[in-house]
């Protein structure tokens, strides 16, 4: 009986969910190196519709990020677009989540212009400007403000605002 639980309880491990300050430093990584995106992407590939829908942001990130990575125009083509959908899927699903339209944001600012995927910069960057102060984790508000710091979409007076 001992060995049965042992075992369902192992599995559980295995399955759970990743957690999430990894996720969010493994994607800052990410864009830098390719080992780090098919890290970042492999371990992400099992989640769901119902799972985590901060989860299912970076899934689309991460997997936004392997079209950089891709080879030939078609697979780079499939990896964006899949991304994206699962992007804006959890924008959806959460239009108020200040994380989520950071993670909008840093896809569409470092998108290729051949993609067009930049019409809601200036939207999610007010967002974020007008939400910031709302969000009540310490951690999500200071990984947002690093990127609003290094992001090209503010202003050096909007960056003061952080």
């Amino acid at each position: 009986m001992k060995s049965i639980f042992l075992f369902f309880g192992v599995i559980g491990l295995l399955l759970a969910a990743p957690d999430i300050s990894e996720v969010r430093e493994a994607y800052r990584k990410a864009a830098e190196n390719q080992e780090k995106a098919e890290k970042l992407h492999n371990d992400l590939t099992a989640i769901t519709e119902s799972d985590n829908v901060l989860l299912i942001g970076y899934k689309g990130a991460a997997t936004t990020i392997m079209a950089k990575y891709a080879k030939g125009v078609k697979a780079k083509t499939t990896y964006f677009k899949e991304g994206k959908k699962l992007i804006e899927q959890a924008i959806l699903a959460d239009p108020q989540n200040v994380e989520l339209r950071y993670i909008r944001l840093s896809v569409q600012e470092n998108a290729p212009k051949i993609v067009r995927y930049k019409k809601h910069i200036a939207q999610d960057k007010q967002f974020i400007i007008d939400n910031f102060n709302g969000i009540k984790s310490r951690e999500t508000k200071r990984y947002v403000k690093g990127f609003v710091s290094q992001s090209s979409s503010f202003t050096e007076a909007e960056k003061q605002l952080f």
